[in-house]
């Protein structure tokens, strides 16, 4: 059997899309974004105490294995150490000077040495 339409079917209406008007009457307010400037983090300078009974090669040793320092350069910041009472090994940020403190310190405990080191912020 076949039927057939009489008159060919209307689709359903389709509602139009409506978009609000707001119109301006200037007393909007608008939030700019203001670009924001990061700072670099602070810096912060380890710096070895000289004391009477740490031996000078245990210094050049702990410089060269926790500051990456050569055996040239870490002879001279002993000696600077040595003659100034203190010596500024490296220069960090806040957490990895903190970090090196605990290393030196730690080394110096198990090798039964004095050497004190602290770290202190870059003016």
């Amino acid at each position: 059997m076949n039927f057939m339409a009489s008159q060919t079917p209307i689709p359903p209406p389709v509602a139009p899309v409506v978009r609000p008007v707001t119109p301006d009457d200037g007393d909007s307010v608008v939030a700019e974004r203001k670009e924001q400037k990061t700072k670099p983090p602070q810096m912060h300078q380890v710096v070895m105490l000289n004391d009477d009974y740490t031996p000078m090669e245990f210094v050049v040793v702990v410089i060269q294995e926790f500051f990456n320092k050569d055996r040239e350069s870490a002879t001279q910041i002993m000696l600077k150490i040595h003659l100034d009472g203190k010596g500024i090994c490296g220069v960090y940020s806040r957490d990895v000077a903190a970090t090196k403190v605990l290393q030196v310190q730690e080394a110096a405990r198990q090798a039964g040495h004095p050497l004190q080191c602290l770290s202190e912020p870059v003016d």
